[in-house]
């Protein structure tokens, strides 16, 4: 990209809170390593976003209008123009980006397992069940129908309530006694440098991930070609094909911000994808998982049939919205 044939700065919409900023700065920090021309300059500017799901903490995701809650403002921006490029966790993002929106490029994965949170002071238990360390009827904090629903699957003695805000939030409301336990993405703690918090990261085979979790995804306008250019140098070519599957898994299931649904694809080699998809009641009750295995390039549709044959094979009553 050569910068003096548009406008500098180049603004980059991102959400408040410190895991949002932290994934973008590793952002531009790969974008200026990638194009040496931007090295020791000052073309880039961060523009913090309010979004609906940040604005409203104290009601679940669905109540207040389900998916895109924590894109919907950062792309009205982008459409008008008021930001350049958009940085999101991919797991945010709806399946269907609005209208003169693309999703530009992919960036490595972090860890996307999920982590157990316990007070320091609780011993944690060894043993093959990552469970075990939680007392009966433990009071777990949430606001993800995905770890609720596996979680209350395993363990239905378990206590739920809504706990929202951002990581140190959560940290602090286990800590202080508030919840006797909480679950985070173990990628946004790492992201933090805060990984020694995780009391124990539980195995895809005991959690499954939310689709794209640990995938940061980012937005420019489809009329933007130069821009999309640049990005398709940074695109991590691994992250885009689980994220391919995982999507497509996704949008074939079609369910609502009430509707448990996990997705976690993984390459075994180049040529070779294997993914995952759950879904679930949020209450435990009903629990369906699959995998399959196929060709990397036909990840699109391997996760599309996945979800169908997971939808077929699920209750209607669970994708009602």
């Amino acid at each position: 990209m050569k910068p003096h044939r548009r406008d500098l700065p180049l603004k980059a919409g991102t959400r408040g809170s410190p895991l949002a900023r932290a994934q973008t700065a590793t952002f531009l920090a790969l974008l200026r390593q990638f194009c040496p021309v931007l090295r020791g300059m000052e073309v880039f500017e961060e523009h913090i976003i309010v979004t609906t799901g940040d604005a409203v903490q104290h009601r679940p995701l669905a109540e207040i209008g389900g998916k895109g809650l924590f894109a919907k403002e950062i792309h009205e921006s982008l459409q008008a123009g008021r930001i350049d490029f958009a940085v999101h966790s991919l797991k945010d993002l709806e399946t269907t980006l609005p209208e003169g929106i693309t999703l530009a490029c992919t960036l490595k994965r972090e860890d996307a397992r999920d982590v157990l949170i316990l007070p320091s002071s609780h011993a944690v238990v060894d043993g093959a069940d990552p469970y075990a360390a939680l007392p009966h009827g433990a009071r777990v904090g949430s606001a993800s129908v995905r770890r609720q629903a596996q979680l209350k699957h395993a363990r239905p003695d378990l206590e739920f309530s809504l706990l929202r805000g951002n990581v140190g939030t959560r940290l602090a409301k286990v800590e202080t006694g508030e919840f006797d336990a909480t679950l985070l993405a173990y990628a946004g703690l790492r992201r933090l440098g805060l990984a020694d918090k995780a009391s124990i990261v539980l195995s895809p085979e005991h959690m499954v991930p939310s689709a794209c979790q640990g995938i940061v995804g980012i937005t420019v306008r489809t009329a933007d070609t130069e821009l999309l250019s640049l990005l398709s140098g940074i695109e991590d070519p691994e992250a885009k094909a689980v994220a391919t599957a995982e999507r497509a898994l996704l949008d074939a299931l079609d369910g609502s911000c009430r509707t448990p649904i996990g997705g976690y694809a993984r390459l075994i080699d180049d040529a070779t994808l294997h993914i995952t998809g759950l879904v679930a009641r949020a209450d435990g009750t009903f629990l369906l998982k699959r995998s399959v295995t196929g060709a990397v390039a036909d990840a699109a549709r391997i996760g599309r049939e996945l979800g169908l044959e997971l939808k077929a094979d699920s209750p209607t009553d669970i994708f009602l919205p």
